[in-house]
């Protein structure tokens, strides 16, 4: 008998990062740029879903039970709050001097308009279960 058990995925898995031109990043030490998330087996990202569907209702109820879109400059702060709760850690990458740390970092990465591709690729990454099966830590 097979056991499924030996599937389960991990829990975190590590994303290289590229840039807008699809090239991996590295710092002046040659390491890779990563970002360390957690996947969508997770308790992070249960609540991030469960946000996400309060949200939607919430519009919803406040717009007479019709669906109600946020305006641009709401959904990409949302979306920055959503992808920093799922940030585990960022492995090699800074931002405005080195001055924010945690989850102001990764809110600030992630609300950067000229940085959407890095959302982009996390949004991405976070999507295939597969990222975080054995042997798949990066991607």
């Amino acid at each position: 008998m097979f056991d499924i058990s030996s599937t389960a995925v991990a829990p975190t898995a590590a994303m290289h990062v590229k840039n807008a031109k699809g090239e991996f990043l590295y710092d002046a030490d040659k390491n890779p740029v990563r970002i360390h998330v957690h996947g969508p087996g997770t308790a992070a990202f249960a609540e991030v879903e469960a946000r996400q569907t309060q949200r939607h209702f919430r519009r919803k109820e406040e717009n007479d039970g019709k669906v109600a879109v946020a305006a641009p400059d709401v959904r990409r702060i949302e979306e920055a709050e959503d992808l920093a709760a799922i940030t585990a850690s960022f492995e090699n990458l800074g931002y405005g001097g080195g001055k924010l740390t945690g989850t102001d970092l990764f809110k600030a990465v992630y609300a950067d308009p000229a940085l959407g591709f890095v959302a982009l690729q996390v949004r991405k990454f976070v999507g295939d279960w597969g990222n975080f099966s054995g042997g798949s830590a990066t991607a």
